[in-house]
């Protein structure tokens, strides 16, 4: 069995239905009930809810399970969270592998706040004697959901730093991705960095989204305040300022477009468009 945190999110939802589909018992775990979302679990699933910032909420989950992939998310930055206990946890359950979901930024920024955090539970994980695999993504393809509602209301999408791209990574790629290491040996102890197949602008996103609706999308660009005011709504300041700080002025590692999609899977990585194409119903 394989438990899958974070599974009705971005990255939790296709993993949860690959595992199903490869065969394996799935327990799912997630904050908020699957019926939530508008998506539901495929059948067989396992559901569980659980606060990552509150690790005993886990125990039950990972009873019988022989893999854990582990999405923190808002639970690393939670201020009584302790994500590195949930390695030693899953230990104890006899967890025999861990796939982590980290962040690009714990190479590419070292020092900043979120990636200090992060960088402890890699740490953690890899002395913990069990196997394991880091993802590292950069920017997710599905972060300009965020623009749905402005552009069915307003034929806008309002961001910052239009000019500046980095090669966002299709979070169903990264969920690919996932199920390989958590099923497939040869990936143990291997760190992946995920990326898309090119540099994009969030005005190259909005002109993708206007040719899939095939109605013009107007950008407007944001300041960095108005940007963070907007973030700090759903994540920490601090997480704030290190995405803010990486998508301002990416550093030739950010702008990289790292082989890793293709080396697991055998395939490129999926462009942007591709992602716009599955969710364009989001926006009309």
């Amino acid at each position: 069995m394989i438990v899958v945190t974070g599974a009705t999110g971005n990255v939790g939802r296709p993993l949860t239905q690959a595992l199903t589909e490869a065969g394996e018992q799935v327990t799912a775990v997630s904050r908020h009930a699957v019926s939530r979302h508008a998506v539901a679990m495929p059948d067989g699933v396992r559901h569980v809810l659980a606060d990552l910032a509150e690790t005993t909420g886990l125990t039950s989950a990972l009873e019988g399970a022989k893999a854990l992939f582990l999405l923190l998310s808002g639970d690393l930055h939670a201020p009584e969270a302790r994500p590195s206990d949930i390695i030693g946890l899953a230990a104890a359950a006899g967890v025999s592998r861990v796939v982590l979901l980290s962040s690009q930024g714990v190479s590419t920024r070292p020092l900043g706040p979120s990636r200090v955090a992060m960088r402890a539970v890699e740490d953690a994980l890899r002395e913990s004697g069990l196997d394991w695999a880091v993802l590292r993504p950069g920017g997710f393809a599905s972060n300009a959901m965020a623009w749905a509602e402005s552009v069915r209301t307003q034929g806008m999408v309002a961001a910052p730093f239009g000019d500046v791209g980095v090669p966002v990574v299709d979070p169903a790629d990264i969920a690919e991705v996932a199920a390989a290491c958590l099923l497939d040996d040869r990936h143990t102890g291997q760190v992946f960095e995920l990326t898309g197949p090119e540099v994009i602008t969030p005005r190259q996103q909005a002109e993708a989204i206007a040719a899939a609706l095939g109605s013009p999308v107007r950008f407007h660009e944001l300041t960095r305040e108005e940007a963070k005011a907007a973030m700090t709504q759903f994540v920490p300041p601090e997480l704030a300022d290190d995405t803010l700080d990486i998508i301002a002025a990416p550093n030739p590692a950010e702008l990289r477009i790292s082989p890793d999609v293709h080396r697991v899977l055998g395939r490129a990585p999926r462009p942007f468009n591709d992602w716009v194409a599955r969710n364009i119903a989001a926006f009309r």
